[in-house]
């Protein structure tokens, strides 16, 4: 494979032999070739995105099973979840350099392997222990994985088509969050060859199998066009931030909010404030800095960034409030609870399509659209708990449909908005920047919105249907405030969120 380095205007990548044959071609096979998708590519790591994704939520679904089969204290069954959600976190931009310095590819298909050798350790598991370190060495292969999916967008896909791709991006990713609950009822429910929950991680075998071989033959090799070094001190301050940033809010609710919580909030904040500095002293000295801190001047990219952080905050919580309300209030089984996302995740679906084609003639007001029907469904639930009725699956499914019609008409284009106007030689680095935003959101809303939600849930007082309907609708109106945060943000986005071919 040839490498692909930059070439003709901004925003066109090719390698060597397709510029040959351009210079060959008249125009019009040019034109073409420049307005054409790698879809095969595209395909492979988006593939691999899925896969990433999926396991931030499916396993949310296997909880009660795991704890059952391991006699798993509630303490072991957070940090099977926060485990894979710390490292991924973490590693993500460090992950992005490396990428920089040793090539895309190389950095993907490792992550791909990592990924594909802890799922199999996942699924062997003998105890909580082992699960808990399986699933750490798993985030760490998503972290080296996920990155590289919005770079070879960025940098493989011409600007005039960027924003299909973006859709079918936003497509995947939000089918693999909404749909993970439904895909773990289903693989659970269908207990293969007496699997269990363990069906859960074996399928990313086969998967991931595939997709290192597909990537062999169809991912190009691409990476920074300059000669860049590791910024050392950088990587172990920023991951020292980011650890102090996450730890505290995966595992604060579940301790109680302790002074060492606090502390490690006060040490990430004093940590990032150091990573700033050394940061900035790097780009005056003309050296490497990890993250150019110039990429937060460009409007769409901070905004956007914050927009990631709200969206991503109210998905995670939102979708693990309900799995607890369905299971352990209504007490459905893993089946059961999955089913219930079916109409919702096929919504998303659709509309996250309907986004991606209307996004280059509407633009942003696609997006304030969506943002007002995704307030609008939170709202919706949380009033209508309150009115009166029995929480029952069957009550909350048309509101959960309306969530999804707004998600899919803000989140699939929200990508767009991040990484429309980065370079493409700081795609990379943009990339990181942007997967670190989606786990710390995640990670926030979890942590705010679970504080609320668990804290209404008192099925020993009232029973358990009464205590997960009232949990639940506290924790709608929780959500619809980050919403409207959200909505708020979009409506201060540059105009035109498509980058111009």
């Amino acid at each position: 494979m040839s490498s692909v380095k930059p070439g003709g205007p901004r925003g066109s990548w090719c390698s060597p032999a397709v510029a040959t044959s351009q210079q060959s071609a008249g125009p019009a096979a040019v034109a073409s070739q420049a307005d054409a998708v790698p879809w095969m590519t595209i395909t492979v790591v988006l593939a691999a995105l899925f896969m990433a994704v999926l396991d931030s939520f499916i396993v949310v679904v296997a909880d009660p099973a795991i704890e059952a089969d391991l006699h798993a204290s509630a303490g072991d069954v957070q940090w099977i979840l926060a485990g894979y959600q710390l490292s991924y976190a973490v590693f993500i931009i460090t992950a992005t350099r490396l990428a920089d310095l040793y090539g895309r590819k190389r950095i993907f298909l490792l992550g791909v392997a990592l990924f594909t050798l802890a799922s199999v350790a996942c699924a062997l598991s003998p105890g909580a222990g082992s699960l808990i370190a399986a699933r750490v060495f798993q985030g760490l292969g998503a972290a080296l994985m996920v990155p590289q999916v919005f770079a070879y967008v960025t940098v493989l896909v011409p600007a005039a088509r960027r924003h299909s791709v973006y859709g079918v991006l936003g497509i995947v990713m939000g089918t693999a969050t909404i749909g993970g609950q439904l895909i773990g009822g289903l693989l659970i429910g269908a207990d293969l060859f007496g699997s269990g929950w363990r069906l859960v991680f074996w399928v990313n075998v086969p998967i991931g199998i595939v997709l290192f071989l597909l990537a062999l033959r169809h991912v190009p090799k691409t990476g920074s066009a300059a000669s860049r070094k590791l910024d050392m001190p950088g990587v172990l301050v920023l991951s020292t931030a980011l650890f102090l940033l996450v730890l505290p809010l995966i595992q604060g609710q579940e301790a109680g909010w302790p002074w060492w919580v606090w502390a490690c909030f006060a040490g990430s904040a004093a940590a990032f404030g150091l990573f700033v500095a050394i940061e900035r002293g790097l780009e005056r000295r003309g050296g490497d800095p990890l993250v150019p801190l110039t990429l937060f001047g460009q409007r769409s990219f901070s905004l956007g960034i914050i927009l990631v952080l709200a969206l991503y905050a109210l998905i995670y919580s939102y979708y693990l409030a309900l799995s607890v309300t369905m299971q352990q209030g209504l007490t459905m089984s893993a089946l059961g609870a999955g089913l219930v996302y079916a109409p919702a995740a096929t919504a998303f679906f659709v509309f996250s399509i309907v986004a991606s084609r209307t996004i280059p003639k509407y633009g942003r007001r696609v997006l304030e659209i969506g943002a007002v029907i995704l307030a609008s469904g939170y709202l919706a639930t949380g009033l209508l708990l309150v009115s009166g009725p029995r929480i029952t699956p069957l009550l909350v499914i048309p509101t959960l449909v309306l969530q999804s019609v707004g998600g899919g008409l803000v989140i699939t284009p929200a990508l767009n908005a991040v990484l429309s106007r980065v370079e493409p030689e700081s795609a990379g680095v943009a990339s990181g920047v942007l997967s670190t935003a989606q786990q710390c959101g995640g990670a926030l809303g979890v942590a705010a919105v679970g504080a609320v939600f668990f804290g209404s849930f008192r099925p020993a007082a009232v029973g358990r249907v009464a205590a997960a309907g009232h949990a639940f609708a506290v924790a709608s109106f929780a959500v619809f405030v980050i919403a409207v945060i959200a909505a708020m943000i979009v409506f201060l986005l540059p105009k035109e969120p498509t980058a111009k071919a």
